[in-house]
Order: C-alpha cells, then structure tokens, then sequence
C-alpha cells in the first residue's frame, strides 16, 4: 500500500518538473538558480522527498510564483 505522504510528495514533485520544464529550466540548471543541488531536486521532483516551508519558498521564488501557485492541484 502507498503512503499519503508519497502520493502527496509524488505529485508535488510531478509539479515542480512541469514548472521548470515550462520555464525552460534543465534540472541542473534550475538547481543551480535556486541554490540547492541537482540530486536534491532530482529526489523532489521523483518523489522521494518531503520539502520543507524553506525550500517551498527556495523554488517558487525561483519560478517567481507564489507558494499557493506552487501547489495548485496537488490535493
């Protein structure tokens, strides 16, 4: 049985690739731009982890979006 908290993480991440893919971001490259490392993102984006409020913050600044635009259709 899945976890909530993975289906949650998985499309919050499925998000933050679609994001960055729209704004013509490479992983490593929107890593670099938001300050965090490109295996950390790649972990986010397939899932595998749980962001805090600090990173929230960290990638919709980066994506000059608010946190609510961040999350839209994840719940």
């Amino acid at each position: 049985m899945v976890k909530k908290k993975s289906i949650l993480c998985a499309k919050f991440g499925n998000r933050i690739r679609d994001l960055r893919q729209k704004n013509g971001y490479s992983q490593e490259g929107f890593a670099n731009h938001v300050g965090m490392h490109r295996t950390y993102l790649g972990g986010l984006e397939r899932g595998e982890r749980n962001p805090t409020l600090t990173i929230l913050m960290r990638l919709a600044s980066g994506l000059e979006i608010t946190i609510s635009e961040l999350t839209v259709g994840i719940m």
